[in-house]
């Protein structure tokens, strides 16, 4: 599967467009805690929509025909897939995840078993909001640089936590600290039972962003049909540039869906 880029002219055509919104945004402010502040900021109602509980698959699903690694989906669908690093501040996650529940979308939390450790709600509280969870290793070490026991440990006690706490192993895995699999860890990915590892083909890059208009411009440039986006659920300048990237997706047309909608 390729990792195309959209063509530089739409990213340029989208700077001012983005900046002026951005700029709205950070006079908004990014709240740290609940609804509210959430509500300010995206321009909707003070309550999300209701959902019903999703529950945890029994297992990871198989998708024939796709490889192991999956880079992003269909090109020829108006659907992406917004994927998020399940760690950090859980206010900032539970007001990252109102955010995207008024807009109508659905995402991915890739969560560390020592987030949800600290945090045991937080897995409910994804499944609830009708989204799906997976795995992200237990500490966010970064695999590469472990031996072959130490790293398959990281991603076996990460889906032990998380069959405790959903009564699955989760839906997909990602490595840590980049999203992209070797040989070597998608090989011990699949011996942990996960028979997909979910790269991205957009990276946000917002643990360097200075901004939200950094973000926003760096996402919505290269944002096309199929693609799997990978973003940070905690922190403030991602929640942040939420309202204006969800915004950038209706405006084009597209849906944000689970990563296992958009490749089904």
């Amino acid at each position: 599967m390729d990792g195309h880029r959209a063509p530089v002219r739409r990213r340029d055509a989208l700077g001012a467009g983005v900046g002026l919104l951005a700029a709205a945004a950070l006079t908004a402010g990014c709240a740290g805690g609940g609804g509210g502040g959430a509500a300010g900021a995206a321009g909707g109602p003070a309550s999300s929509p209701p959902y019903e509980p999703s529950p945890a698959p029994a297992a990871p699903r198989r998708f024939p025909g796709l490889p192991v690694q999956i880079v992003h989906g269909p090109r020829n669908r108006p659907r992406v897939a917004l994927t998020f690093d399940g760690r950090g501040d859980p206010e900032l996650a539970r007001t990252a995840l109102a955010r995207i529940e008024r807009a109508g979308a659905r995402v991915t939390v890739l969560a560390v078993g020592s987030w949800l450790a600290e945090h045991p709600g937080m897995a409910r509280r994804i499944l609830d909001g009708g989204h799906e969870i997976g795995n992200h290793t237990e500490h966010h070490l970064d695999l590469a640089a472990l031996d072959e026991r130490a790293a398959y440990e990281e991603i076996t006690t990460c889906a032990r936590r998380l069959r405790r706490l959903t009564g699955s192993i989760g839906t997909w895995f990602r490595p840590s600290p980049t999203p992209y699999a070797s040989p070597r860890v998608q090989r011990l990915a699949q011996r942990a039972g996960y028979p997909h590892v979910l790269a991205c083909d957009v990276e946000s890059l917002d643990h360097a962003a200075t901004g939200v208009a950094a973000v926003t411009r760096k996402v919505a440039g290269e944002l096309r049909n199929g693609s799997v986006v990978g973003m940070s659920l905690g922190r403030p300048v991602t929640v942040a540039a939420l309202p204006l990237l969800l915004a950038e997706i209706g405006r084009r047309g597209l849906h944000a869906v689970t990563a296992t909608e958009l490749v089904s």
